[in-house]
């Protein structure tokens, strides 16, 4: 398999040449001499590049010069001085590229010079983002050490971090960041970690960057003794990677013509892998004869490059590995058979792959609190480097609300005490999950805005002790006598709880009972949308109820509901229009969801699910209780679902290996969600698209039966309309049908392919996109197996083998069908169901023999007909 691509790069002139390095002199260029006096600004004498100081860029550390004994007049000028960080455990600088989703080579260096005069040359761990870039070690103090990264931020914000790891004071010399060509230095997943970067040949034995180089790529010169130097003076003419010419003008080849050019490493990590970067010009021309120097390429003895590698006159070309390398020892050029000259190389990268897996704060968090940090001045050591990541440093006065698949989210502020004055900024609506903020104890004048009445998941807000004006507005004072709202106004004398501006000095409500996140009932499923509002009259409905508990289909007091729920004592979940609670109900446990009382279009979606789920029942749809609707209190009661939702049995690491899923309750779970989806396109009349089908809203009673939740989305398929309907696009992504999501056109064969995307998560055990930063789609990951012939290693490991394989092919031919890009193409919710019955037959009987049907090769003799095309896949 051939994984080298062959870039070319068209002649150009020299002028032309001339006029693209002038052009791009400098573009996007952040180039930071760190401890350089505030408001200092010089260009470099040698590289001719602009520095500026770091004191916009960070606000701890202290400046320091180098020792005397270490400054020399062929010292760069950006080591003459440090930022050093003697305080605190993490330091950092913030930098905020104006360009976005680009491309970066970014490098720290690193000079000790003794600049603190302790002769004691430090070690620490450097941070980008929230993860390890690397750990930074000096030999001595006059060890020049370089980090550089080709990185594409996930975030508004880059943030370089320091981590004193207990072996001296972390330092910084400099700081620079240079934009690349996004269509460079492409991998699969993950950034680009410089191993090494050499200018084979050099005939001046010295480092080459900008003006040379235009991306100012460092170039370390390299020769060996068994090597023969060769160079010209002409211009080489560079490629897509445009390699600077004083670089490509020189090379090397093998003294002996029959030898090879080899390379080899010993590497002790068996786990990383890497990127290769070969770039070749030819510098000698043969008038008689043309493309005398022929090349093959190995990589770890493999021939890799299939087809003899020929060059062009003074034209540089790149030869790259399309995909990550696994243990990494060694590649060589040979020349081949019929080739009189021999092998040749201009210039060498080499890369590690680097994963950054941690998810850095929600970017409209951070924004909202940067804003807020700008206009308050807020001065704090530990307000530095992403907001809730790594969790160890989170911020001072902040508390986040994290999981596995979503960046964490802000839902504690607390600023009270901290000299805030003006009014209270708008900022903060933009932190839509906001659960408790503290404002007290400052100088904030004006009135207490409407948009806090917004923040639907506040809990607690304190503005005690401040000089606020006005009116509270009607809605807060509201949810706090609804018991929603702690609200503490007390010590703001010119500020009135009413429109009357009656005074009432202090308000506190009593607040809820503390909460027990255990995400059962998605408590998206308040979201009923308006299904029966295109009801045409004369609709009819089949019903089927088979539920467990009996349909009291009844409507509660709210003084019922606080009984059932003993006065909200536990909350299990919660969702964008309320919160859900758990109950009992003459003996039964339920689960109660409460809707905001604020929430208008969350009570239009209210009325609707209790018309719809009072109206129509399946055994595979989770049961409707009751409901109530008194006053400003409207909820609906469900029967509880013990087990939660088959996420967070699938997803879940911390799960021990007794508590998997088996494949056979894995497929029974498939087969009831599918019993239940075919119910909604078949048995209902006119048929229902749920338009919402995920792990999260698959609920798994005390006996692990599945049911369906949240019909929030839910539409209904009027039969006289055709094929299809039109509609706003709604899902999940990573679950969305791309034909509808292209094309607004919804059928029944949206759930069909949501469907598929859950079934490949029950087979493998893996997100639907994963959370690197490719963020691979499950459909691309099967089909790349699938491809080589490796179903084995699609399958949960956790079940460790213990399941039919027939079984498996059975039900991943089902997934691959279910997620063909054509709807057409898509099986129906009833072909599914029988086929995965079919499946479960063949499990099923393994289990009742004792024993595997099938050989241990079977996996080679069965014929997958995958029925389907790969989609747009989420990225």
């Amino acid at each position: 398999m051939e994984i080298f691509k062959h870039l070319m790069f068209s002649f150009i002139s020299i002028a032309a040449l001339t006029v693209m390095v002038h052009a791009e002199s400098q573009s996007g260029f952040i180039s930071i001499d760190c401890g350089l006096p505030e408001n200092s600004v010089y260009t470099d004498k040698n590289s001719g590049i602009n520095y500026t100081s770091d004191a916009t860029f960070t606000e701890t550390g202290v400046s320091y010069n180098i020792s005397s004994e270490y400054n020399s007049s062929t010292l760069e000028q950006q080591f003459l001085n440090v930022r050093s960080f003697p305080e605190g455990t993490r330091n950092c600088y913030t930098i905020k590229p104006a360009l976005e989703n680009i491309k970066f080579l970014i490098r720290a260096r690193f000079m000790y010079g003794n600049y603190d005069g302790r002769s004691k040359v430090p070690s620490f761990d450097l941070l980008l983002g929230a993860d390890v870039w690397d750990s930074v070690e000096l030999e001595n103090a006059s060890t020049i050490v370089t980090k550089e990264i080709i990185h594409i931020p996930r975030s508004n914000y880059v943030y370089v971090c320091f981590i004193n790891t207990g072996s001296g004071t972390p330092f910084i010399s400099s700081l620079e960041f240079r934009v690349l060509k996004n269509t460079t230095y492409e991998t699969e997943s993950g950034s680009l970690l410089l191993y090494l970067r050499w200018d084979l040949g050099s005939t001046t034995n010295k480092t080459i960057r900008y003006q040379d180089d235009i991306y100012d790529r460092i170039w370390e010169p390299y020769n060996r003794p068994e090597w023969t130097p060769i160079n010209t003076s002409s211009v080489v003419f560079p490629d897509i990677y445009k390699q600077p010419s004083t670089v490509m003008s020189t090379g090397v080849t093998p003294a002996n013509v029959n030898d090879s050019l080899t390379f080899s490493w010993a590497t002790s990590d068996n786990t990383t892998q890497y990127f290769i970067y070969l770039y070749f010009a030819e510098l000698q021309q043969d008038q008689m004869t043309k493309h005398n120097r022929q090349m093959y390429i190995y990589v770890n003895r493999e021939l890799w490059y299939t087809k003899p590698y020929v060059l062009e006159y003074l034209e540089a070309s790149t030869l790259y590995t399309s995909g990550p390398i696994d243990k990494l020892d060694e590649f060589s050029i040979n020349k081949t058979e019929e080739s009189p000259l021999p092998p040749i190389l201009n210039a060498l990268e080499l890369y590690k792959v680097k994963d950054f897996l941690q998810l850095l704060t929600n970017q409209q968090d951070v924004d909202a609190i940067m804003n807020i940090k700008t206009k308050y001045g807020v001065k704090r050591s530990k307000w530095q480097g992403d907001p809730c990541t790594p969790k160890a440093y989170l911020w001072r006065g902040l508390n986040c609300s994290y999981n596995e698949y979503n960046p964490p989210r802000i839902i504690f502020l607390n600023l009270s005490s901290s000299g805030l004055a003006g009014e209270i900024p708008p900022f903060i609506s933009s932190l839509t999950v906001l659960e408790s903020l503290d404002l007290s104890n400052n100088s904030l004048i004006g009135p207490v805005p409407g948009f806090l009445s917004q923040l639907a998941y506040l809990k607690v807000l304190n503005l005690a002790g401040n000089k606020l004006q006005g009116s509270v507005p009607a809605e807060l004072i509201e949810r706090g006598d609804n018991g929603f709202l702690i609200l503490s106004v007390d010590g703001n004398p010119d500020l009135c709880l009413s429109t009357s501006c009656t005074k009432r000095k202090n308000v506190v409500v009593p607040v809820l009972a503390s909460i027990v996140a255990v995400s059962i009932l998605v408590a998206a499923s308040i979201s009923i949308l308006w299904i029966l509002k295109t009801r045409k009259k004369g609709t009819t409905w089949n019903n089927e109820n088979n539920g467990t508990l009996q349909l009291k289909n009844r409507r509660f007091l709210y003084s019922e509901v606080l009984r059932i729920t003993d006065n909200y004592e536990r909350i299990i979940g919660r969702g964008g229009f309320g919160r859900v609670y758990h109950g009992n109900l003459d003996d039964t446990q339920v689960a109660v969801k409460m809707l905001f009382p604020s929430s208008v279009q969350g009570y239009k979606q209210f009325q609707a699910e209790v018309e719809l789920l009072m109206r129509v029942h399946h055994k595979n749809w989770t049961t409707l209780v009751g409901y109530c609707d008194d006053g400003t209190h409207m909820g609906l009661i469900y029967e509880f679902m013990a087990n939660g939702n088959l996420e967070s049995h699938l997803l879940d690491e911390e799960r021990s290996i007794a508590d998997v899923l088996s494949w056979e309750g894995r497929l029974r779970i498939a087969t009831e969600t599918a019993q239940g989806l075919e119910y909604l396109h078949s048995g209902c009349k006119p048929p229902i698209i749920h338009r919402d089908v995920k792990p999260t809203n698959i609920l798994l009673n005390e006996k692990f039966h599945a049911k369906i939740a949240d019909f929030g989305l839910s539409r209904i398929f009027p039969v006289d309309t055709g094929t299809h309907i039109s509609t706003v696009i709604a899902g999940t992504p990573g679950y969305l049908d791309p034909e509808y999501y292209t094309s607004n056109r919804l059928t029944e064969k949206s759930d069909v392919y949501s469907f598929g995307v859950v079934l490949l998560q029950m087979i493998a055990s893996k997100p639907a996109i994963e959370k690197s930063i490719d963020r691979t789609h499950i459909i691309q990951w099967v089909s790349f197996m699938l491809a080589k012939g490796d179903i084995r290693n699609i399958v949960d490991p956790k079940l460790q083998g213990d399941f039919s394989m027939n079984s498996v092919w059975k039900a991943t031919e089902v997934a691959m069908a279910c997620v063909s890009q054509t709807s057409a193409k898509r099986p129906t919710m009833k072909q599914v169901v029988f086929d995965l019955n079919e499946s479960l037959a063949i499990e099923m009987d393994r289990t009742t023999v004792g024993h595997e049907i099938e050989s241990k090769d079977s996996s080679e003799s069965i014929s997958l007909n995958l029925r389907s095309e790969l989609p747009p896949l989420a990225r």
